[in-house]
Parts: C-alpha cells; sequence; structure tokens
C-alpha cells in the first residue's frame, strides 16, 4: 500500500474555488505516494477525520500567514490572507506533533510550521530586508536562482550528501516574498540563503517535520535534489 498524503488545498479568492498545482501530487506520485486534497475546513471534528485519514501532511504554498498568527498587524496592503487556512494548518500541525506523523512544508508551510513553533516572519522582504538575491523569480520555475547552503549534520545533509559539493551548496528556484525571521522554539536550521535567510528547517524531537522554502515540486522533473527530499518525505510516511 502506497502512503496516503494530505495535500493542504490552495485557494482562489476571486473565485472562490480551491485548486491545486499538478506538481505537487506529481513529485508525490513520482516518489511512491498517493496524495489527496482535502476540502478547507475549520470544524474541529472533519480536521480529526483528515487526519486520521492520511499517513502524512504536505503544507503548500499559497497565502500569506496572518500576522496576528505571531503577534503583528499587517503593515503592507496587498497581502494576501486565509485565516481558514491558516487555522486548519495549525490545528493539524498540533495533531501530528502529538502523533508524531510526517509533515513536509513547502514554502508557505515553512512559514506556518516556524509560526506554530513560536517564531515570527518578515512580511515583505523587498520592505524589511535588504538583498540582492533573487527570492521572487520570474516563470519558469523549474531552474534555479541562488544557492543555499545546507547545514552539515542536518537531515537535509543527510539526504542530499552524494549531490552535494564538499561546501554544502544546493542551488534551489525561489518564489516568495515572505521568510523566517525568528525561528520558532524546538526548530534548527538545515540550509541558509546566500544573504543569511534561514531556507530549510526541522524539528529534532520529531521523527520528520521538515520544510524547505524553496520548490522542489517545480524541481522535481529535472532535479535529483529534489526527487531525494520527496523521497525522504514519502519513505517517513511509509
Amino acid at each position: 500500500m502506497k502512503p496516503v498524503i494530505a495535500v493542504m488545498p490552495l485557494v482562489d479568492d476571486a473565485r472562490d474555488s480551491y485548486w491545486m498545482l499538478p506538481g505537487y501530487f506529481d513529485a508525490l506520485r513520482q516518489a511512491g505516494a498517493l496524495p489527496f486534497m482535502p476540502a478547507l475546513t475549520r470544524d474541529a471534528d472533519e480536521i480529526e477525520q483528515i487526519f486520521s485519514m492520511c499517513d502524512g501532511l504536505l503544507l503548500t504554498g499559497g497565502h500569506d500567514v496572518h500576522p496576528i498568527r505571531y503577534g503583528q498587524q499587517p503593515r503592507y496592503p496587498d497581502m494576501e490572507f486565509s485565516e481558514a487556512r491558516d487555522e486548519m494548518e495549525l490545528r493539524l500541525l498540533a495533531l501530528a506533533l502529538a502523533a508524531d506523523k510526517p509533515v513536509f512544508g513547502i514554502c508557505r508551510g515553512l512559514q506556518i510550521m516556524n509560526v506554530f513553533f513560536g517564531g515570527t516572519l518578515y512580511q515583505d522582504l523587498p520592505h524589511e530586508f535588504d538583498s540582492d538575491v533573487d527570492h521572487h523569480q520570474r516563470p519558469s520555475y523549474d531552474r534555479t536562482v541562488h544557492d543555499v547552503r545546507v547545514v552539515q549534520g542536518s537531515p537535509l545533509h543527510d539526504v542530499l550528501a552524494a549531490t552535494l559539493g564538499e561546501d554544502g551548496v544546493l542551488p534551489v528556484n525561489s518564489y516568495h516574498h515572505q521568510a523566517v525571521r525568528k525561528l520558532g522554539e524546538g526548530l534548527r536550521p538545515m540550509a541558509i540563503s546566500e544573504d543569511g535567510l534561514v531556507e530549510a528547517v526541522y524539528a529534532p524531537a520529531s521523527t520528520f517535520v521538515q520544510a524547505v522554502q524553496w520548490h522542489p515540486e517545480f524541481l522535481h522533473g529535472s532535479d535529483e535534489a529534489s526527487r531525494r527530499i520527496l523521497r525522504a518525505f514519502t519513505g517517513a510516511c511509509s
């Protein structure tokens, strides 16, 4: 039996609908999993049932995490939130930590994970973080635009050791305007960008709670490192 992975829904406010990038499903299926997208819900019983139906959780990209979740008010008019999604994912994270069920986060997934652990975010990198690194690339997204240094001794380094050079550098794609400001208690960095941003994290107290800021769902077709990352997640779900 393939491990079943719940892939958090993407939300289209303008069309009042849910949607999904095929890359998330394709990458997980290629890694040996059976993915599904649950409906967005704030109902505690439904969230518990969704949790019981899966072997692991994939926290996808999408809306900004609402700053109220980390003790701030929104500073910029063009931010977009889904408070229902914040609530659903934070509840699922609490269940996963209690049951030691595998969780993997991508982009926003890393950010909501950091907030869950008590960390804070840069609300908007162009306004709050001076850098020449391209963190918000233009299409296409199946190409790399900057490097990260994978932290030696981290789970990510163990998974990617055969694909990294002696300096531990990994080229990644990048499409985000929020990022970790203060790292949450109980999280450790797994990769750091050229300008010092935390680009991957893990929770050492859990069997598999990890996240990356870049997008392996766009790179997996041509990038062995992305495939290794996703196979490690699906393997933990097995």
